[in-house]
């Protein structure tokens, strides 16, 4: 299988799995966005709590020049841990919400 097809299956794979967990609550929608075209992949939390909007990026994925770009995770889970345990090395995902200078520092890949 090409390296951008399993990495997009294991991307969709883990935010169907984690937005499982988070049930709709009244005037709240969970919404997955896959952008296959452009390799963006959001699990996001719209909607109304009172009269406070809410349009929150709860897990957001990219895929560039074949790495894995982590670019958000409001979550106690563990997606970059998760995408080893799926095989991807971990040279292959890069940690966009940590700054540039912190990713050296890390156990994945640096961009």
């Amino acid at each position: 299988m090409d390296k951008l097809v399993k990495y997009r299956s294991f991307i969709k794979q883990l935010l169907s799995q984690y937005s499982a967990q988070d049930l709709p609550r009244n005037n709240l929608d969970v919404q997955l966005i896959f952008d296959e075209q452009r390799d963006h992949y959001q699990w996001l939390n719209v909607g109304w709590q009172g009269s406070n909007r809410i349009y929150r990026s709860i897990v957001h994925f990219d895929i560039k020049e074949d790495k894995i770009w982590l670019q958000q995770n409001l979550t106690d889970l563990n997606p970059a841990e998760d995408l080893v345990n799926l095989g991807v090395p971990k040279d292959d995902i890069i940690l966009g919400l940590h700054p540039p200078f912190k990713r050296p520092y890390t156990d994945y890949g640096v961009a």
